[in-house]
């Protein structure tokens, strides 16, 4: 899976739903993308298809009380081959206190009614990962933004018995 084509699909989606939803001036959101080099993996491209929608579209929601939104997409390389993927935004960020309900089905950190959504999503993204034989975690502070972060070990058939052929 060419993780940069992915990215940059999910991108295009994302920026085409903030033109539909421009402001009653006709101007869309504001958002500063900065992408860096992602690597080509073995991996179930669906599946990190819903990923990335996911996480990407979180940091353009949680970041919609910015004037401009800023979201950072990096990867690198770790010691053992594994792949470890970074989303950063400037957004709403959270309490690290309650960081363990991020990735649990139905669970928010912000009201329903401030941002939508359905609370499935962050716990999808952990299952598509675990599945990877990966994991997520989050970090961020309050009003100041949040990064995800997640890891994708290299290729290994043991990891990967149960994705699709």
């Amino acid at each position: 899976v060419d993780m940069q084509s992915l990215v940059a699909d999910t991108r295009a989606l994302l920026d085409s739903n903030l033109r539909a939803e421009a402001g009653a001036d006709g101007t869309p959101r504001e958002v500063e993308w900065h992408i860096g080099t992602l690597p080509v993996l073995v991996a179930d491209e669906n599946m990190m298809r819903q990923v990335w929608l996911n996480l990407l579209g979180n940091a353009i929601k949680y970041s919609a009380g910015r004037e401009k939104a800023v979201i950072e997409v990096s990867a690198r390389q770790l010691p053992d081959g594994s792949q470890q993927f970074s989303v950063t935004d400037n957004g709403a960020g959270f309490d690290m206190q309650y960081a363990s309900k991020l990735f649990g089905v139905f669970q928010r950190l912000h009201k329903a009614s401030e941002y939508a959504g359905t609370g499935i999503g962050l716990a999808s993204v952990r299952r598509v990962l675990t599945r990877h034989g990966g994991r997520i975690w989050a970090e961020a502070q309050v009003d100041k933004g949040a990064t995800f972060s997640f890891i994708i070990p290299p290729f290994n058939d043991a990891h990967h018995k149960d994705l699709p052929a």
